[in-house]
């Protein structure tokens, strides 16, 4: 199987030193998510979105994922956290192994997160939705501690 756990790629944690990335609302930079199948691989070295391997478009899914609702970073005790507002793609057939959340405006669109949904994840003609853990010190989806 190609998606065995969620993880941040190197190349994300070294932009995040380099202010590559701004999750702050309002600041002109968006995030987006790709869905794909179970033939996609990603590792530690993933840069940046590829569209290799992510699902065909359907219903309200189109190729490249949908943007993605962002939270401006807090922090919870020692951690520093960021999240994102759950997403659904509505009348789509898709089946999808796990995604990739990428920053769409950066040059190059770089990875920022690996997700392994555990399996396959279908909906035919309905609706697909992505939940986002609870934004806390221990659940949210970008969290340093």
């Amino acid at each position: 199987m190609a998606f065995t756990s969620n993880f941040m790629p190197t190349s994300f944690k070294v932009q995040i030193l380099k202010g590559v990335h701004n999750f702050s609302t309002g600041s002109g930079q968006t995030f987006k998510i790709a869905l794909y199948n179970n033939s996609a691989t990603f590792t530690a070295a993933t840069t940046a979105y590829v569209t290799t391997n992510e699902v065909a478009a359907s219903g309200t899914y189109s190729l490249g994922g949908g943007t993605l609702t962002k939270s401006t970073p807090v922090s919870s005790g020692t951690t520093a956290l960021t999240d994102f507002a759950d997403i659904s793609f509505t009348t789509a057939t898709i089946t999808a192994f796990g995604a990739l959340i990428y920053n769409n405006t950066a040059t190059g669109k770089p990875a920022v997160a690996v997700l392994a949904f555990g399996g396959s994840k279908a909906s035919t003609a309905g609706t697909f939705t992505i939940v986002f853990p609870a934004a806390t010190a221990t659940g949210a989806i970008i969290r340093i501690a």
